[in-house]
């Protein structure tokens, strides 16, 4: 599977910013699709996680409130909307997916993005 991830740019602190990310195939619904984000100089870290088939979402405590993960099984799509950005939030962002359950771990998921960079301004 293909993973493409799109819509970072640079917003203003306290903006808004929509990501994207459409796969090749069609997600089965036990698949769990995924946010990740790494900051300069730090580990990449999860961000939020969505079961495709039910549509049962996990945040990281840090976004929780702010971001809100869903996808689109018409489109294969995943996306994240992102709201009250804060300048900790400038990260490359990535998508991935875990063929085998709800996941906070990079290493349990199967297959990555190529990563969209989100810059916010302060």
């Amino acid at each position: 599977v293909q993973l493409q991830a799109s819509g970072g740019g640079l917003v203003q602190d306290g903006g808004s910013l929509d990501l994207s990310c459409v796969s090749s195939q069609r997600p089965y619904s036990s698949h769990v699709m995924g946010w990740f984000r790494q900051a300069p100089g730090k580990e990449r870290e999860f961000v939020a996680a969505i079961r495709w088939g039910t549509g049962r979402t996990y945040y990281a405590d840090s976004v929780q409130g702010r971001f809100t993960i869903s996808r689109d099984g018409a489109k294969n799509t995943l996306y994240l909307q992102m709201h009250s950005l804060k300048s900790e939030d400038t990260a490359v962002y990535y998508c991935a997916v875990a063929y085998r359950g709800l996941s906070t771990v990079e290493n349990e998921y199967n297959a990555w993005g190529q990563g969209t960079l989100v810059t916010v301004s302060s």
